[in-house]
């Protein structure tokens, strides 16, 4: 039989599991925002327009934002609030050196280790990333792109190489917004096929050196003009998703004020 403070202790549970829940999806919202160029370089994250368009309350807002700050994906500044970054050119030599450390060694550890199930799906984030500039449809591309490198690091099985690329990956795709020529694609998908050619029958050396030269030929493509968008309708399918489904209900009624936004 359940004790006087059982039932309140499961429903506070149940309530904080919500709001980690929310967090969570505005989490994720903003990052793919960011690396699909839905969001521009120094964008402002207003809480009020974040809340509404997630259909959350505006202290899971603030805790998403907090969170992403921690990670270094957007910036938190004192009386200005949030704010995606906007990095220099200079900044790119920096993120690109410390990807090549990383992803080169992914590809040097994976050479010749992959099962014919993960080329196979290897090759099908190549093939859907195809599809997805056939169609014009760069977000997706986009996406895929980076997905396909989270997916390398994730086959290394080094959890902290997987840190490093969920961190590097939207500074890269702000500096592809900003610097990139509009006649280049970010992650050329030809690319990748080389790398999965490289990583079935090359040797480490091999697949290191073509995992060098895709990071390289990607770098070298920054050569100026500007990209992005604005913060007004970035999230609509939040919106349109929200009037089907609620599942955080709980999160949507806590309470919060703002912190400069």
């Amino acid at each position: 039989m359940p004790t006087a403070h059982s039932v309140p202790r499961r429903r506070q549970a149940g309530k904080a599991e919500a709001a980690d829940t929310a967090t969570q999806r505005v989490y994720q919202g903003i990052y793919q925002a960011i690396i699909e160029h839905r969001l521009a370089p120094g964008a402002r994250l207003r809480e009020e327009e974040l809340a509404e368009s997630f259909s959350v309350s505006r202290t899971v807002v603030r805790q998403a934002l907090q969170r992403l700050a921690a990670d270094q994906i957007i910036v938190l500044q004192h009386n200005r609030g949030a704010q995606v970054p906007h990095p220099d050119l200079a900044h790119a030599a920096h993120v690109f050196d410390a990807r090549r450390v990383v992803e080169c060694d992914i590809a040097r550890r994976l050479a010749g280790k992959l099962s014919a199930a993960q080329v196979s799906e290897l090759n099908g984030l190549v093939q859907a990333e195809a599809a997805a500039h056939a169609r014009n449809d760069a977000a997706t591309a986009i996406r895929l792109s980076g997905r396909f490198h989270q997916a390398l690091a994730e086959l290394a099985g080094n959890p902290v190489f997987i840190d490093l690329i969920d961190e590097l990956l939207p500074t890269t795709s702000l500096l592809i917004a900003l610097y990139q020529r509009g006649d280049r694609p970010g992650c050329v998908t030809h690319r990748h096929q080389e790398l999965i050619a490289a990583l079935t029958v090359g040797t480490p050396a091999q697949a290191a050196a073509e995992m060098r030269r895709h990071l390289t030929e990607l770098e070298k493509s920054l050569v100026g003009g500007q990209g992005g968008t604005t913060l007004r309708d970035v999230f609509a399918p939040y919106r349109e998703a929200s009037e089907t489904s609620a599942p955080e209900g709980d999160a949507r009624t806590a309470s919060g004020g703002s912190t400069g936004t």
